[in-house]
Formats: structure tokens, sequence, C-alpha cells
């Protein structure tokens, strides 16, 4: 890579504006478009998404998931998308949470961050509970090939605030802890660290301090998980410039007429920046 991820995020979402379009088939938006749940309605579903988006979207972030459950003819589907995408000069986020110690954190930065990996996508969401020093095979080898990576802090379901919620000794809360991490690693990058964060548009004001993060927020939630575009400056507060919102369904409801799912991206994508931009 010739440029850091987040140089290049920060052009996208300057160029496309700030939003992400996830790729997840659900079983019930493959029927809804009229396709099979199996690997034959997989590929039509990820291969429309990428001819309707790429290229048009600051990011897109497929479910690895989705993919997965159909054993290794899904993933080659993924690997198929992830390739098409990429090739298109549209931004891969790949949402599959990784996280683990030692030599198989490192596989995992194998499988996902090495450019030699038919899996390898501009960058990958992971989970640091096992301790944030647990990813660090997986910062290391992202910075090293020019990716990125967004560490889980604050999400959306109800259940992650008994964990990123509770007090370390020092008072901070779990999640700070974690934020906190992330802005050492970002220290002094210009315009906008490589390591970013994932908190949900749903969670309200945080009461956490954002502004030394110097890195991405990835915002999922909006749409049919609740999330409203109108509270994306009280949730991230100055750091707003910064959040790259997230939809799925709400978009992919309008497939699977390629026409169709660039209108609703574009409602979104105007719907975000409206709520986003920073007056002087």
């Amino acid at each position: 890579m010739t440029e850091r991820f987040g140089a290049r995020l920060r052009v996208a979402m300057d160029a496309l504006g700030p939003l992400c379009v996830g790729i997840d088939p659900h079983p019930s938006l493959l029927a809804s478009w009229g396709l099979s749940d199996d690997v034959k309605g997989l590929e039509s579903f990820g291969r429309t998404v990428g001819e309707a988006l790429a290229g048009r979207v600051a990011a897109i972030k497929p479910q690895s998931a989705f993919f997965e459950r159909f054993g290794s003819r899904g993933i080659a589907v993924l690997e198929s998308v992830i390739r098409q995408l990429r090739s298109s000069g549209s931004l891969v986020i790949l949402d599959v949470k990784r996280g683990d110690i030692g030599s198989t954190a490192a596989a995992y930065a194998d499988a996902y961050l090495d450019p030699a990996s038919p899996l390898c996508a501009d960058a990958i969401t992971v989970s640091p509970y096992l301790g944030f020093g647990s990813l660090r095979p997986i910062i290391d080898k992202a910075q090293q090939n020019g990716l990125g990576a967004f560490v889980l802090a604050l999400t959306s379901n109800p259940e992650g605030a008994a964990v990123q919620r509770a007090r370390a000794a020092d008072g901070r809360t779990v999640a700070q802890t974690i934020i906190d991490e992330i802005s050492q690693v970002n220290a002094g990058v210009r315009p906008l660290g490589d390591v970013g964060v994932v908190i949900g548009a749903t969670v309200g004001e945080t009461g956490h301090e954002l502004t030394d993060l110097n890195g991405p927020i990835l915002a999922p939630g909006l749409g049919a998980q609740g999330g409203r575009p109108e509270d994306l400056r009280a949730v991230f507060g100055s750091a707003v410039a910064n959040v790259l919102p997230s939809w799925s369904r709400e978009v992919l409801s309008a497939g699977p007429e390629v026409a169709a799912l660039r209108a609703a991206a574009e409602r979104a994508r105007e719907s975000c920046a409206s709520a986003i931009v920073v007056t002087a």
C-alpha cells in the first residue's frame, strides 16, 4: 500500500460522504430479494450489492458470519466479494470481530491483513476483551501493510454494557481504557489514525472522552436497530467529524434493483452528512 488506511479512509469520507454500507445477507433479506438461501443466492446478493455500491460509498462492510454459515463455499463467495470491491477501489471493512492471544491472534492477522491472503481486507473489526495487548499482532500486521482495525468499545447490544461500562481500579470504564489505548497507538498520525473504534449509534450520550482518539469511529445501529442520524452529534460530540455511520438493512432492503440500492444509499448518506457536518 502506498498510503495508510486512515489516510485512505479520510479521503474516501471527504469525497463520498460519511457512509459505510454493510453486506449482511440475512436469510430474510435473501428471501425478500427472491433469492434462495444457499450459496447461489449468496453469490447473487454479494455481486449485486457490489455492482450497486462499489466506488459510490466511503466503505463497504461484509459481515463474515453470513458467508461462513455456508462453509468453504460461502467463504469462497466472501473472497470473491472482497476481491470485486477492492479491485473497484472501494474500502472493505470485514466484520469478523476476531480476538485471541499470541500465535492465534497472529494467524488471524495473516488471514485478514496480509495482502497475500484471499481474505485480505482494508480493515477488520476486532474484540479487545482478552486484553487490549492481545491485539498487538493484529495491529502490527495492519500497520505493516497499510491496513486498519476497528476495536469494539461501546457496542449497541444491551448485553455489552455489563462489561464495557464496568469500572477499572482507576475509575475509568473498560471502554474508556480501550479508547485511551487506541489514542496512544494513533498519537501524531495525520490526517487520521489507522486504528478505529466501534461505538454503536444507539448508545446515547456516553460520557466517554473521544477527543484524543485521532482515529475513525465506526457507528453501527442506524436504521433498523433504532439509531437516527440526528443522534450522532449527541453520541460523539466533538469527534463527530471522524464518525463513519454504518447502515445495513435499511439500504439492503431496497434491493434487488441496482438503481434502488443506489438511491437508498444516497438517502442514507445525505441524512448522515447533514447530521455530521461541522459548521464554523
